[in-house]
């Protein structure tokens, strides 16, 4: 009997952090890059009140929610595409853009999910090599051959925390040809404070080839609800939206994402928070010899070259002490693990357990 036959798709699969270790759910997550401090209050109470009215299907196209978010950046509502999370705004944009054969350009240590979605429509991906974990645009350029369609970058970088100048973005928008889109993930920038750093968005929203997106994952604590949204020129933005699925974005998700954007209280006790922990944090690993690099995101990559216990020995004994953090194999990143910044309490115990475990 004949049934049906998949297409082959040659790209890796998604592989997230783990909130279990041996069927034991952890009580301290720092894998993940999430929110350290949860949600707006505001956010969780719009959020509530959406739930006494589920039987309603969600705005397809979001309008109040990109009415707030462009009001809110100076920006034209009709630029902006929501996505189930950034993610599908990659997918987006690999599915409209990308085609068998040609090629894509991530940095070599940049967020895998850019490669899978780039796999999936057929490109050929090429990596540029990165310098002491900073994004390189010399090594960029030299990859860019007659093939080339998109560039995929973040910036903060993740797994690496380091970010990239004004100046070195702008030139490589200029050196890039004309037809080749980049595409800058900002999904960090509201920790960096930095003078040499503006985000994606200001730097490029009059840009004629490129775009932008953001997410409600990280500082606004929603990942839970999967909403990010993308910016870019009128005629790319409405291509995109011509396969975006409707009502790709929940009910719930559009109000509790709105409640956040205008909560910026909240947001600026999330940076400080994580500022400071970040710099603890750095202190420590500097004290115990383990190499790291002062992050701009919620997170930190640390390495333990010199030192005399493995990255895989001490993934398992934070492990067993109910604390995950984020092994970087898939990333090719040798004996490290990237640490998520998390409240106080799990900050101490994190700091606590891994001066031990040393």
């Amino acid at each position: 009997m004949s049934l049906p036959k998949p297409k082959k798709i040659n790209a890796e699969k998604y592989v997230a952090g783990l909130s279990l270790f041996k069927q034991k759910t952890a009580r301290i997550k720092l894998s993940a890059n999430e929110s350290a401090l949860g949600p707006s209050p505001k956010a969780i109470k719009q959020y509530n009140e959406v739930g006494k009215n589920l039987k309603r299907y969600p705005d397809s196209d979001g309008i109040f929610l990109r009415n707030v978010l462009a009001k809110k950046f100076k920006l034209d509502p009709k630029r902006i595409i929501l996505g189930s999370g950034s993610d599908q705004i990659f997918e987006l944009i690999c599915k409209t853009f990308v085609n068998k054969n040609d090629e894509v350009i991530v940095p070599e240590f940049s967020f895998i999910i850019y490669r899978i979605y780039s796999k999936i429509y057929g490109a050929k991906i090429k990596y540029a090599k990165e310098i002491n974990y900073r994004i390189s645009i010399k090594n960029i350029l030299s990859k860019v051959t007659n093939k080339t369609k998109v560039v995929f970058l973040a910036n903060p970088n993740n797994p690496t925390g380091t970010i990239i100048s004004k100046k070195e973005l702008l030139q490589l928008r200029k050196k890039l040809r004309s037809n080749i889109l980049l595409v800058i993930d900002d999904a960090y920038f509201e920790y960096v404070k930095d003078k040499n750093y503006l985000p994606g968005l200001k730097l490029f929203s009059n840009s004629k080839n490129v775009i932008v997106t953001r997410t409600f994952s990280k500082i606004y604590g929603l990942a839970g609800l999967r909403i990010g949204w993308g910016y870019g020129p009128k005629n790319l933005i409405y291509a995109l939206n011509q396969i975006k699925p409707p009502f790709n974005i929940n009910r719930a998700a559009l109000f509790a994402a709105a409640e956040s954007i205008k909560d910026v209280k909240w947001l600026n006790k999330e940076i400080k928070h994580v500022n400071k922990w970040s710099k603890i944090f750095y202190k420590n690993f500097k004290d115990l010899k383990i190499e790291t690099n002062s992050s701009y995101g919620n997170f930190l990559l640390v390495n333990f070259n010199k030192i005399r216990v493995s990255s895989k020995k001490i993934f398992l004994k934070l492990a067993q002490s109910g604390i995950l953090v984020r092994k970087m194999d898939v990333y090719k990143i040798k004996n490290s693990l990237r640490i998520t910044i998390g409240n106080n309490l799990e900050n101490k115990k994190f700091i606590k357990i891994i001066r031990k475990i040393i």
